[in-house]
């Protein structure tokens, strides 16, 4: 893995270098988790100090969640399914409007082992919401549930690393 464009390859060490980012950019983060079940939350809070830029999260596994906590739209679950680009953005994006972050990350996926019918298992769609717009990317994970979930939060938190060593600030 080329961890000099995306940052450290271990989810701790990416997550201690996001936060002092975060921390001397001034900025405020807030999540929005679906196939992480609060993952990406739980490798950000286990930076101490994380409490000065992290704001929390939503975990919205069930759709109708999607829907009533972070506003994304049924039309736009209906269309594309909840493991899509669409809603990975309409997740962070409803992350930082409801939260009040200037910064937020979503992940919608499959863990697996099942729920994949015409998407594979270990898709994920993660997205970053930010003042400029939003970002989003596809990952695959190649594992067993778990070793997915971690892909994800490790996506995750790559694409808010790679945003941050490109921001002013």
């Amino acid at each position: 893995m080329d961890t000099e464009a995306t940052g450290p390859a271990d989810i701790l060490s990416l997550a201690r270098e996001t936060g002092e980012l975060l921390r001397s950019k001034g900025l405020t983060l807030a999540v929005a988790e679906s196939c992480t079940g609060g993952a990406i939350g739980d490798a950000i809070t286990n930076i101490p100090g994380s409490s000065g830029y992290f704001l929390g999260g939503v975990i919205a596994y069930a759709n109708i969640i999607k829907e009533r906590l972070l506003g994304v739209p049924r039309e736009i679950l209906e269309a594309h399914g909840a493991v899509s680009p669409a809603v990975a953005v309409a997740m962070a994006e409803g992350a930082r409007r409801a939260l009040g972050a200037d910064l937020a990350l979503a992940a919608t996926g499959i863990a697996g082992p099942g729920g994949a019918t015409t998407k594979p298992v270990g898709l994920v769609y993660v997205a970053l919401a930010a003042p400029g717009g939003v970002r989003w990317q596809e990952a695959m994970g190649e594992g067993d549930r778990l070793a997915n979930k971690r892909g994800a939060v490790r996506a995750a938190l790559q694409l808010l690393h790679a945003y941050l060593l490109g921001a002013k600030g």
